[in-house]
């Protein structure tokens, strides 16, 4: 009886000290990237009370966030921040490229069918994603019981932040004008999404690109993937991926600061102030963390910086492609020596070169010269060669940093500073150079284990995901390069 007590006492203490040994993590991380908030946006709006003001009063801001690598865009940009690692490495170089001389858009999986649309809605799926992120972290950390969830209007915005195993990714179709998802995920909607789209289908008819309803929609699919998914509700972390996708598409039309995008970032204020009172009510503030972030920043439009006496200047990247290609002609005698371009990536034609016995580097060299003779470029780079190119070692490293052999571009052309693809006759934003207009981006973390504060120490979008694994204790991505802000 008495060496029977002993077992008892013995395993109680083994059992206890197990238990201590396991490390405290949160109910619940929810992700908020806004698509093309410049970082100063935090401080130029007049915002209401409970949204913005409570992240910048509870949560702990890194001023000076950079994404260092190009092009900035929304595939690249969602992919990196929750992976912790750059296009080198995942391998979604740009929201379209060529892949096995394919013009593809970053999730575009023709393996796969829309579930939830009509007889346009395409089939979608990470596998172009070519490292894990976060969310397969948190589901081999948990033995794959956290439940993972992706909401956004854009898909590349719901999907490449869900990772490869999600419990759901679901995003906007704008011909079924309702949330889909795809075969890759599930064969039939979840009731409740198909709920959420027969309750919401006058909502859901109104443009949700260009008007504040597409904040207010998206907010309402992740309050519901919330409660109806029971996200944050046992052990195991589960992540809520939520993605404001027409901060973005409004700018392209309008340009940063115009009145319809004002009214979208003011509804998005107020969609934050509530989502942050039912994540306390139903979470608890202690219990879940936040983070809200950018995928890229914006260049002020032509018409904006004009108006003003401020240096500005377009170029608009298929004139580039036509004009060059021209040259090249008079030159070779061949047509489209250059392929395609995906604004400042361009694609050699190796079919043509190799047809027309043509030699390879006389090509490149005539092609970066020929796309170099716009006064609004600086560099047109030969990407074989970008250590023997004369340019800024950071601006190097940042190119580099966003190849992927087989995906991007074999010439990657570098405008002057201020200078966006674009015409100076449209109103609207563009993104995608390493400008601190581009790539300066909003970071503030708020909710569990985090004391309020700020650092204007550089940081940089791959410290997002390397940040929380190290708050978790849990393994970084396998193409993670990020740094903990242990601040």
């Amino acid at each position: 009886m008495k060496k029977m007590k002993r077992l008892f006492v013995v395993m109680a203490a083994v059992v206890a000290l197990l238990a201590s040994a396991q490390p405290s993590r949160p109910k619940l991380i929810v992700g908020l990237v806004v698509d093309q908030m410049r970082w100063d946006y935090l401080f130029n709006y007049q915002w209401g009370e409970g949204g913005f003001k409570t992240l910048l009063r509870d949560g702990y801001r890194c001023n000076n966030t950079i994404i260092d690598y190009v092009p900035t865009v929304t595939a690249a940009g969602h992919a990196t921040i929750y992976s912790g690692t750059t296009p080198a490495f995942h391998g979604i170089v740009g929201n379209n490229f060529m892949l096995h001389g394919k013009n593809v858009t970053s999730v575009q999986d023709d393996s796969e069918r829309g579930v939830g649309g009509n007889d346009k809605t395409r089939g979608k799926s990470p596998r172009n994603l070519v490292t894990t992120n976060i969310a397969d972290q948190l589901l081999l950390a948990s033995d794959f019981k956290s439940r993972i969830v992706g909401i956004a209007l854009k898909d590349r915005a719901a999907i490449l932040p869900a990772g490869h195993r999600p419990t759901g990714a679901y995003w906007y179709d704008k011909d079924s004008k309702s949330f889909v998802t795809s075969t890759y995920y599930r064969d039939k909607l979840p009731k409740w999404v198909s709920d959420f789209n027969k309750k919401h289908r006058t909502e859901l008819a109104y443009d949700q690109n260009n008007t504040p309803m597409g904040t207010t929609m998206t907010f309402a699919m992740a309050e519901q993937a919330l409660i109806n998914e029971k996200l944050g509700q046992d052990d195991a972390t589960d992540l809520l991926a939520i993605s404001v996708s027409n901060t973005d598409m409004c700018a392209h039309y309008y340009g940063t600061h115009s009145p319809k995008v004002d009214s979208i970032y003011y509804q998005l204020d107020r969609e934050i102030a509530h989502f942050i009172d039912v994540l306390d009510q139903r979470i608890g503030r202690g219990n879940y963390l936040l983070f809200l972030s950018a995928d890229h920043g914006g260049t002020h439009s032509y018409p904006r910086m004009t108006a003003h006496g401020l240096p500005s200047a377009c170029w608009y990247n298929p004139d580039a492609l036509k004009a060059a290609n021209e040259l090249l002609e008079q030159q070779f005698g061949v047509k489209q020596l250059i392929k395609a371009e995906m604004e400042y990536p361009f694609y050699i034609n190796h079919e043509a070169i190799d047809n027309a016995r043509l030699d390879y580097n006389e090509v490149m060299r005539a092609a970066c010269r020929a796309l170099e003779v716009p006064e609004e470029i600086q560099w047109a780079i030969d990407m074989s060669r970008i250590d023997t190119y004369p340019i800024p070692t950071i601006l190097k490293e940042r190119i580099k940093l966003g190849y992927f052999p087989g995906r991007s571009g074999e010439i990657y052309v570098v405008p002057r500073t201020g200078v966006y693809a674009g015409k100076t006759e449209w109103d609207g934003s563009n993104h995608g150079t390493w400008s601190q207009s581009d790539s300066h981006i909003p970071l503030i973390f708020m909710g569990w284990h985090i004391t309020p504060g700020e650092t204007s120490r550089l940081t940089h979008m791959t410290d997002i995901t390397a940040t929380i694994c190290a708050m978790l204790h849990i393994q970084a991505p396998n193409g993670c390069i990020g740094t903990p802000i242990f601040e």
